[in-house]
């Protein structure tokens, strides 16, 4: 058993043991993980479970806006914003184009629409 998996493995025993203490339940087909890791094979062929029901593996995940990769990879995330960049470009798209606006409130609208979409998800 990989060192990752172990890892997963010890992590889960001690969530269990922790939410049982405070009458919690873990409903398996909500929960998830994800090993990051530069070695794609790392745990691949191991699963985990708990109380008999199969805990499923993401390769990638969106968290509080953000979407995270098993190789912690930023680059997804980056074509993710420039997609939505782009697409809110292409609503504003008209306005940005029309001449009766001018190029200062052009650049206000670009600023307070298209911006913090790619900068913050």
């Amino acid at each position: 058993m990989g060192g990752s998996v172990h890892t997963v493995k010890e992590n889960e025993e001690a969530l269990l043991v922790a939410i049982k203490e405070i009458g919690l339940e873990v409903n398996a087909d909500k929960t998830k993980y994800m090993i990051m890791s530069r070695d794609q094979n790392a745990g691949r062929s191991h699963s985990t479970k708990i109380d008999n029901s199969s805990i499923e593996r993401m390769e990638e995940f969106k968290y509080l806006g953000t979407t995270l990769t098993n190789k912690n990879s930023i680059q997804e995330e980056i074509k993710s914003r420039l997609k939505l960049g782009n697409a809110c470009y292409y609503l504003v798209h008209n306005i940005l184009s029309s001449n009766l606006l001018s190029k200062k409130l052009k650049i206000r609208i670009y600023r307070t629409i298209i911006l913090p979409v790619v900068l913050y998800g």
